[in-house]
């Protein structure tokens, strides 16, 4: 089958938040598409969504997210445009995805993984043992804030939302001494003059599919299918399909600390898990390893173990 191009008069329509790291992403999916099949950039139209998300007169800035209701917080406004055909495509960071779409979406395309890891940022400080005790840390994120605490129990962590740009400039205002970021994020916005220092995920495991770009698309639209498959890749669909059956298992989402990272030597896929009391009093955390067919399988095992060790009201809030 003739895969029908899109044109500058009749162009494929990009659905991405207007965040600059949201339009850094779509712009790369723009360029790779363009790429792909020698085609102008104009034949890929780039249109903003404002979501429930980043509207600051509906969310208190100090406001947990956990409060409103994370699951497609950053996500519904898109993908309701996307069933409704006022766009082709959805470009989406994969760590704020929830792990069932919509009926009539599927989420079927990743571009190559960034810098999966989290990044230290302070301008003082190049690291989490740097922090005197009692130091101020700003993070919007549970996960982050669980293993902080495990590992810091004397720290003060404070709520800390905001894009990238928001998060430096109240780091910059003295809100807290340090606060962390994906290295993916900053990578993508050439950010290379932020203090920042990697953290090695042996030391903070990162969220599920951090550093990954996901593209969503209507299930019935077959020639958006074909454009896509063109741009996508295998190994980062590979990881993250053990990845987010693990999340999935674990009935997870932004609401509860939960870690994982998926690595590839050859055809054999390492899963690393791992769950957090929302107050870092406690972290379970466990491995496999197999074939990268057998990802999924091994996702749904590891969850199924540390929810068996976990018990009832692990994840409680208190």
């Amino acid at each position: 089958m003739t895969v029908r191009l899109p044109t500058p008069s009749a162009p494929l329509r990009i659905g991405t938040r207007g965040s600059p790291l949201a339009l850094a992403q779509a712009y790369e999916t723009r360029a790779r598409l363009s790429a792909a099949f020698d085609v102008p950039p104009e034949a890929f139209e780039i249109v903003v969504i404002k979501v429930t998300g980043d509207d600051r007169s509906m969310i208190a800035a100090d406001r947990p997210l956990k409060e409103i209701g994370n699951k497609g917080l950053f996500t519904r406004e898109i993908e309701d445009d996307l069933l409704n055909a006022k766009i082709d495509i959805a470009v989406h960071s994969m760590k704020d995805m929830p792990t069932v779409q919509p009926d009539g979406l599927i989420l079927d395309t990743y571009l190559p993984r960034e810098d999966v890891r989290d990044a230290f940022v302070s301008p003082n400080l190049t690291s989490l043992h740097d922090l005197p005790s009692g130091a101020t840390v700003g993070t919007s994120s549970l996960r982050r804030r669980a293993q902080l605490l495990h590992k810091r129990s004397d720290l003060n962590v404070v709520e800390f939302r905001g894009n990238v740009q928001t998060r430096l400039k109240k780091l910059g205002d003295g809100v807290a001494d340090c606060t962390f970021l994906a290295c993916a994020g900053l990578n993508r916005l050439d950010m290379n003059d932020v203090p920042a220092t990697p953290v090695d995920p042996n030391d903070m495991l990162p969220a599920i599919a951090q550093g990954a770009i996901g593209i969503e698309r209507r299930t019935d639209d077959g020639n958006t299918a074909d454009l896509l498959a063109a741009i996508h890749h295998d190994e980062t669909g590979q990881r993250l399909a053990a990845e987010r059956q693990f999340l999935f298992t674990l009935d997870g989402s932004c609401e509860t600390p939960i870690a994982g990272l998926a690595t590839l030597d050859g055809t054999t896929l390492t899963l690393t898990g791992e769950v957090l009391r929302p107050d870092g009093s406690q972290a379970l955390s466990g491995a496999r390893t197999g074939p990268v067919t057998d990802g999924p399988a091994m996702g749904v095992d590891l969850a199924q173990e540390l929810l068996r060790t976990a018990g009832s009201g692990f994840f409680d809030w208190h």
